[in-house]
Parts: C-alpha cells; sequence; structure tokens
C-alpha cells in the first residue's frame, strides 16, 4: 500500500503539531512540515521528529520554490500564519505576505502535484459582526485600514486567491473558518485570552480583561479542531466552512471557569478596551455538521483542565 504523502505548512505551530501527529497516527502517511519557527516552536514536534515518515524543512512558505518541491504530495495543508494579535502586530508585514505570497506558493505546489489543498481561514473574516451568530453567508464587518486588518484582510485576501484557483484551474480547495480554539501547546506569551487568563492565574497575577469582559467568544478545544479539518479535506466541497464550539461565553465567564479550575482567586484587571476586538463571536456551525456529521465533542471545563495541566508543567 502506498503511503499517502501530506505537506503541512506550520506545523510547528500550536494547531499544525496536532494535525501532523494526527496523519501520521491516524493515516498510512508520510508528513512533511514546513515552518519558520518564528511563531512555532521545535517543541510541538518533540514526539515525532524521529518518526521516519516525517520530516521537517526549516522554511517560510513566503520564499517556497514549488519547483523544487517533490510532485507527489497527495495534500497540501497551509497552516502558517501569526494568528494572536500580539504576534501579527510584531510581524505585520509577515502576516500579510505568509497569506497572500505564502498562500499562492502553497496552491502552486497543490497544482503542481494535483494534490488537494486546504487553508486554515479565521473567524475574524467576520470583523466586527453585525450579526449575533456568524453563518458562512455572512460577508463581515472588517476594518480594512485598522490595527488587525493585517490578519483580518490577509486571511480574506488568502481566501479569495484559493476560489480564484478553484475557479480557474478546478484544483480541490478547501477553507476552514476556525474560531477561537485552544489548548496544550499554545505558547505562555501567546496574547489569546486563554493562555494569559491561565497563566496569570498559576502564577497569581490579575488577570487582565480588556474592556468591560461582556464580550463573547467560542472556544473549540484543539482536538475537535483537527479532527473538523481533516473530515473536511476529503469532502467535495470547497467554499468556506465554520469549524468552532457554538457555546458561548463571555471574557469574565471564561476567567471564572479558569479561577475554579486553578483554585486561584486572582482579581480581575480592567483595561481599555482594544481596537477593533469583537464584541461577539458564536459560530453557525449546521453546515459543518450536515456536510461533514462534525460537531465538538470536549467542553469548555474539560478542555481547560487538559490545557490547564500542560501550562502547570511550564510554570514550575
Amino acid at each position: 500500500m502506498k503511503k499517502k504523502k501530506v505537506f503541512i505548512s506550520g506545523g510547528a505551530g500550536f494547531i499544525g503539531s496536532f494535525l501532523c501527529e494526527y496523519y501520521l497516527n491516524k493515516e498510512y502517511c508520510e508528513v512533511w512540515c514546513a515552518d519558520n519557527l518564528i511563531t512555532g516552536n521545535r517543541e510541538n514536534l518533540a514526539g515525532i521528529f524521529d518518526n521516519a515518515d516525517f520530516k521537517f524543512i526549516e522554511e517560510d512558505v513566503i520564499n517556497l520554490d514549488a519547483g523544487r518541491m517533490p510532485s507527489d504530495f497527495d495534500f497540501v495543508f497551509h497552516l502558517a500564519s501569526p494568528a494572536s494579535p500580539p504576534d501579527y502586530f510584531r510581524y505585520p508585514l509577515e502576516t500579510l505576505r505568509v497569506n497572500s505570497l505564502g498562500t499562492e506558493n502553497c496552491l502552486k505546489l497543490a497544482l503542481k502535484c494535483k494534490a488537494g489543498f486546504l487553508y486554515t481561514s479565521t473567524s475574524e473574516v467576520y470583523g466586527d459582526p453585525l450579526v449575533p451568530v456568524q453563518k458562512e453567508e455572512y460577508w463581515g464587518n472588517v476594518n480594512s485600514t485598522g490595527v488587525r486588518s493585517v490578519y483580518d484582510e490577509g486571511k480574506r485576501y488568502g481566501e479569495a486567491v484559493i476560489m480564484a484557483y478553484y475557479r480557474k484551474y478546478g484544483l480541490n480547495t478547501h477553507i476552514v473558518r476556525i474560531f477561537n480554539t485552544y489548548g496544550p501547546r499554545m505558547r505562555i506569551n501567546d496574547g489569546r485570552v486563554v493562555p494569559n487568563f491561565i497563566y496569570q492565574a498559576l502564577t497569581g497575577r490579575p488577570m487582565t480583561v480588556y474592556g468591560d469582559g461582556k464580550q463573547t467568544r467560542s472556544f473549540c478545544y484543539v482536538d475537535d479542531l483537527v479532527k473538523g479539518i481533516a473530515l473536511l479535506s476529503g469532502k467535495d466541497y470547497h467554499l468556506p466552512v465554520n469549524l468552532g464550539n457554538p457555546g458561548e461565553f463571555t471574557v469574565i465567564e471564561l476567567a471564572g471557569l479558569i479561577q475554579e479550575i486553578t483554585g486561584k482567586k486572582t482579581p480581575l484587571e480592567f483595561m481599555p478596551p482594544l481596537e477593533d476586538d469583537p464584541r461577539r463571536r458564536k459560530p453557525d456551525i449546521s453546515l459543518a455538521n450536515g456536510l461533514l456529521g462534525w460537531k465538538p465533542a470536549v467542553d469548555l471545563k474539560e478542555g481547560l483542565e487538559k490545557t490547564i495541566g500542560y501550562f502547570m508543567e511550564k510554570v514550575r
């Protein structure tokens, strides 16, 4: 039986590393991972570096030359991109380039190999939504010149160029719009609300809440997300698909749950609201449920317990 061969950009990142493991463990696969390590981490791949079916390339897909890559990949997953506000504020041009030039380079590789292609877009394409629940048909409310635009518009451009390749070349493309995902391997200094609150609680620091804390998020555990990505990659469907947990929590509710699990009653410290910070995040996942038979299996408390266990090892 010939091994399936997959290419995963951003494979040393939080989500990417779990996807690499998934295909090494769940499928008869050879996995090639490319990452420039500006936000990824080799430690995330520690469990698979010695696997004979795993190959790591330290490279920025902005510079990827599809002509020099193997021509026998069965599937290309493009996950590479800074994803937290502190990261894309620090790397604004890199964020724009990896979602434009990097996306097209990965598309060229898939086209050369006649391979399937999947892009991890984001719920941020909806901007600060004017609707309480975000369906894929919603076009969004995005500030194209705001501080978050390098990520929001970078991902929107990525979706546009992918659809152009699908329509012009008939490439087998897929787009996932990821809603807030969390789990082990998130960086302590990631800057997103889950690792921020866990680190602050475990170290006895005040939990910083930006704005009034009544803004909502929907938190999906990483294992659920990876299963959804794998399921979509096998479907003949080419428009964007929301993947996220439809359970909606305020930031203050999240803080309270983390305090309960850790047993650390650290105070909340309210800070000025962040520019263009969305007030609501709640995915409509009826398309994913009908198309893939997918819905999240891990509730927020269970997922946070697993994530906090990981962080406890890191802050010792």
